[in-house]
């Protein structure tokens, strides 16, 4: 079970005063392999890197942008020494025996579910019985996290009239097509209640989600190396990972101090002068909220105060992306971030053994540690 929520008594100086610095003299080039584009749900990397959190530990780092599949061949292989892929991609390529270990779970709550009207009466996953459900396809996170929501309720495919429609869940819910869709909880249903608020989205007028950590907890998306890097360079591993957290904390303390952060690495994120001036007023605010250090209680009523002092007076095409990322911190947050449990390991691995993707158990708990987190115990 995930550590209960609360905000790290954390102040960025005295984290990076605990930084491994690998040399102030000697700052190392150093790559970040992403998957997906630019996107404000990487906000923490952007952090890190434009609050100068990697380059304080002697990291000058870079991001690239590549397939899941890529990432992890190229860590393996040690052509590059750092990536982030979700949990099963690990169990999958240790089976294949390509030596990875997963070094930092950035993603405490698996992010994916079913989005619905909340006119229709699901209150488990059994009432998704005979419904007519979206999804991507029969691949990645999506169809992973749908297997097993079924699988927690004894349902197979065949108890659902299921329909692969891409990434194109808020078009097709909205015209009707299907009753429900199997999406990232922290972007679609914001995109399609947003649409039901503004009359564009037939007879919806609300979605509900039903998401899989509710059910299930599972290992999702985190930090990567190879374990010739633990064992030659375990100092730039602790750099890495003491860095990258600094962002995390940031961003979720202080969520529109990241969006402005985050800008210049996104093409087209919406953020006008108005806007700018907005988001700077409430950045500084929060920032001397922070002082008070809140409980998390307190830190998420701040972030829902940030959220209706803008709408106000921005509409929600603007306002998506800051919504999008206040959404994902809570996906993030933990007691202790960055920490990977085994029981969300052992639960990932019964589902690729049940979709069929993998044939014999792996020993997980060599391919993931906890070892370069600070404040553990």
């Amino acid at each position: 079970m995930k550590y209960s929520v609360r905000i790290a008594l954390l102040v960025v100086l005295a984290a990076l005063l605990a930084f491994p610095v690998i040399g102030q003299e000697e700052v190392q080039e150093q790559k970040l392999l992403m998957t997906y584009i630019p996107n404000i749900q990487f906000a923490p990397m952007y952090v890190a890197i434009g609050e100068g959190f990697f380059a304080e530990a002697g990291l000058d780092v870079s991001l690239e942008y590549l397939n899941e599949p890529d990432v992890v061949d190229l860590v393996a292989a040690n052509e590059e020494q750092f990536g982030v892929v979700s949990g099963e991609q690990v169990i999958l390529a240790t089976a294949q025996g390509r030596p990875i270990t997963y070094v930092y779970e950035w993603f405490q709550q698996y992010p994916i579910g079913i989005v619905y009207s909340s006119d229709l009466e699901i209150s488990s996953v059994s009432d998704l019985e005979g419904l007519h459900i979206g999804i991507p396809g029969r691949f990645g996170a999506t169809y992973t996290g749908f297997t097993t929501l079924l699988l927690s309720a004894d349902m197979t495919e065949t108890d659902v009239e299921l329909d692969e429609i891409g990434f194109s869940a808020p078009e097709v819910f909205c015209v009707g097509a299907i009753d429900a869709s199997v999406v990232y909880v922290n972007n679609e249903p914001i995109q399609i209640r947003n649409r039901a608020q503004q009359g564009d989205c037939g007879d919806v007028t609300d979605v509900a989600v039903l998401s899989v950590s509710d059910v299930v907890d599972l290992v999702s998306n985190g930090i990567i190396t190879s374990q010739a890097m633990i064992d030659e360079n375990p100092d730039r591993v602790q750099a890495m990972v003491e860095a990258y957290n600094t962002g995390l904390q940031l961003t979720i303390n202080n969520p529109a101090r990241a969006y402005l952060v985050s800008a210049p690495f996104i093409e087209g994120l919406p953020l006008d002068d108005d806007f700018r001036a907005a988001l700077e007023l409430l950045a500084d605010q929060q920032d001397m909220l922070l002082e008070g250090l809140p409980d998390m209680e307190a830190l998420y009523e701040s972030h829902d105060a940030l959220y209706a002092a803008l709408v106000e007076d921005f509409d929600s095409d603007t306002l998506t992306q800051l919504e999008v990322l206040l959404a994902s911190i809570r996906l993030w947050n933990a007691d202790l971030l960055g920490y990977s449990d085994l029981q969300s390991w052992e639960n990932m691995q019964d589902t690729l053994i049940a979709l069929g993707q993998l044939d014999d158990r792996v020993d997980l708990e060599t391919i993931f540690t906890n070892d370069f987190l600070s404040g553990q115990e």
